[in-house]
């Protein structure tokens, strides 16, 4: 748990003339306990704490700090009571004049870093409260979670939690290949008890867990992602809750199992919750502060949940089953969803383009995520999201333009003259061959020029060639792609057909 300390040197209007006492403070916290340290000096005072509790009414009553040791260091231990604390409070008095006094406040997730205070507070005043109400909510989210894990740790002694078990491949499932047989196995029924146990409490997954170590018991993290705790909890990030609640549709559409539908409707409001109040999706949420508060285009995250909530609101398979009222809130949910994407296609010269892989939340610009990944044109992103378009989006003369445009700038983006192997380290490698009959294109190309750049991951420069970069870093990430290639070879016959036949 983060906090936030809120420091104040309250000096006594008679003694302007005395020094400021020193005082040095700090609080950690386990699942079971806070411990509270500090010292001080230049000041004889009574020290007091008081600890306030979520949703109490009231301030706590004032107790008496344990003495100093002495070198003037304090110490306090302090049970968390199953409800989680609010607040916790030092200060330090002479007579009735408070001379010192700092107080933590519990946050879930530390400070936000693209949402910040000073930019809502700037929004205008309809806008703003909006995403106040939707920060509030993710905070809520945050701290509820936080203290069911806790609470789960206080009753087993615990002062950390178990990391769930890793797995890094991805929890995916191939509509256009599966046999949709196999839900109805035994097998399927058993992997659907250990899914619906790493469920987080807001209602979505984590990625890179794996199953096959059996459900999650007690005092067990969501997340397998490292020591932070709240790392990728609750996540779109590499089809992580998409492919759950499909899954889970499935299983309770093949088993007529009522755990598997409740999880499933938990899943799709977790969709509907994380959604921004501009239609976009954040990579996590509740969030978590960095670049994965971005509108994420990465990895699919927001066509992923567009492809959910679009099979939601026409009752596709498997969510035939579905209450009206989600299907009313979904298909309201993917226009916004829409439309959001449609206004972070990036413009050059008034021409669009294609997208980032990740947007800033408010602004909609394109936004930089780790120092590998610049604020840039995606190539193989937005091939992703315009064969969603083909495929998916509605058949107007402004979704031709958006799909027309965005598959007319790949084809001029085209990178020839490469051929791939795999070099003596047996990693993929890129070699110069005039003869070659590949096809790719850049991962990243330059928001202005357009040409194709190379950001190295282990120093951030942002290098010409794919070659330079590879001189002067680690490379263990695709910086090409072919996706665009399937939109003129295997999905524009279908984009012509849906216009044809008007669906």
């Amino acid at each position: 748990m983060k906090f936030r300390a809120l420091l104040s040197f309250l000096l006594a209007a008679f003694s302007s003339a005395k020094a400021d006492p020193d005082w040095t403070s700090d609080l950690r916290e386990d699942m079971l306990e806070l411990h509270y340290t500090g010292t001080a000096s230049g000041i004889s005072a009574v020290w007091e704490w008081r600890l306030n509790l979520p949703g109490a009414g009231e301030q706590a009553s004032w107790q008496a700090l344990p003495e100093a040791d002495g070198e003037g260091k304090f110490k306090l231990v302090t049970p968390i009571p199953d409800v989680g604390w609010e607040s916790l409070e030092i200060r330090a008095k002479e007579g009735e004049t408070v001379r010192l006094s700092r107080t933590w406040v519990c946050e879930p997730h530390g400070p936000l870093q693209l949402l910040t205070p000073a930019r809502i507070d700037a929004l205008p005043d309809s806008d703003r409260k909006v995403w106040q109400e939707y920060l509030a909510r993710s905070r809520s989210l945050a701290l509820q979670e936080r203290r069911f894990l806790a609470m789960e740790c206080r009753r087993l002694g615990q002062r950390a939690s178990t990391p769930a078990p890793e797995d890094s491949k991805e929890f995916e499932f191939d509509d256009e290949k599966m046999d949709v047989a196999w839900y109805a196995t035994a097998e399927a029924a058993k992997l659907a008890d250990v899914v619906l146990t790493y469920q987080t409490p807001s209602g979505g997954w984590s990625k890179a867990v794996d199953y096959a170590k059996g459900p999650r018991q007690a005092g067990t993290h969501w997340t397998s992602q490292d020591g932070k705790g709240w790392h990728y909890c609750g996540t779109l990030d590499n089809r992580a809750t998409t492919e759950q609640i499909k899954f889970l549709a499935q299983v309770a559409q093949a088993h007529g199992r009522e755990d598997c539908r409740a999880a499933t409707l938990r899943g799709i409001d977790w969709l509907l919750a994380a959604q921004f109040p501009n239609g976009g999706w954040p990579q996590v949420y509740p969030l978590e502060p960095g670049y994965h508060e971005g509108i994420t285009f990465n990895d699919g995250a927001v066509t992923h949940a567009l492809e959910v909530l679009h099979a939601v609101s026409h009752g596709d398979a498997p969510f035939a089953w579905v209450p009206a009222e989600f299907k009313q809130r979904a298909t309201a949910a993917f226009d916004r969803g829409l439309n959001c994407l449609l206004a972070c296609q990036v413009r050059l010269n008034d021409v669009r383009t294609v997208w980032c892989a990740q947007h800033d939340p408010l602004t909609l610009v394109p936004a930089a995520a780790r120092l590998k990944e610049p604020p840039s044109l995606s190539g193989g992103e937005s091939a992703v999201m315009l064969r969603f378009l083909m495929r998916k989006g509605p058949l107007n003369e402004e979704m031709r333009g958006v799909v027309n445009d965005g598959i007319a700038w790949l084809e001029s983006k085209k990178i020839i003259g490469l051929r791939r192997i795999k070099n003596e380290k047996g990693r993929t490698d890129y070699v110069q061959d005039p003869s070659s009959t590949e096809v790719l294109w850049a991962r990243f190309y330059d928001l202005e020029s357009g040409l194709p750049i190379f950001p190295g991951a282990g120093d951030g420069v942002v290098y010409a060639t794919y070659h330079e970069m590879a001189q002067h870093n680690k490379v263990a990430y695709d910086y090409f792609t072919n996706k665009p290639r399937d939109l003129k070879e295997k999905e524009w016959a279908k984009w012509e057909k849906r216009w044809k036949q008007g669906k």
